[in-house]
């Protein structure tokens, strides 16, 4: 429920009985949720916009529930992400390492049994990388 409230329609509706106002919210998968009062609403919402992620970028070390650390296959096809190279204000600093990819930014690269796969791309990334020789990670 919380992953779709920021692509929700908003409607304000006028009980008949009692002349009390509801809110209605309903998504584009067809759900719909009933508050009683404004203030209902207005706090699920700032609940939700301090736990979810814009655009699907990098909270915690994570993007889509994914830990960004481990083995990684570059692929040109299908990837579970998409990511652009840039030098100032990534999403994430990656070192590439040979061992113990175990922390936050630790990249190994791999042909086979990846723990997720990127491709690179120059537009629309799912989050944006720098390549670091030292203290990779969150920025």
């Amino acid at each position: 429920m919380k992953k779709y409230l920021f692509s929700l329609m908003l409607f304000s509706l006028i009980s008949v009985v009692g002349y009390s106002q509801r809110m209605y919210v309903a998504d584009f998968e067809g759900n719909e949720f009933y508050f009683e009062t404004e203030t209902a609403i207005n706090e699920m919402l700032a609940e939700t916009a301090s736990e979810a992620t814009v655009g699907d970028k990098v909270v915690d070390c994570e993007c889509k529930g994914v830990p960004l650390y481990g083995k990684v296959k570059i692929v040109n096809s299908f990837p579970d992400f998409k990511v652009k190279i840039v030098e100032s204000f990534p999403d994430l600093k990656v070192k590439l390492v040979d061992s113990f990819p175990d922390s936050c930014g630790k990249w190994k690269i791999v042909d086979s049994f990846p723990d997720f796969t990127i491709q690179f791309v120059d537009s629309f990334p799912d989050f944006t990388i720098k390549m670091v020789e030292s203290f990779p990670g969150m920025p």
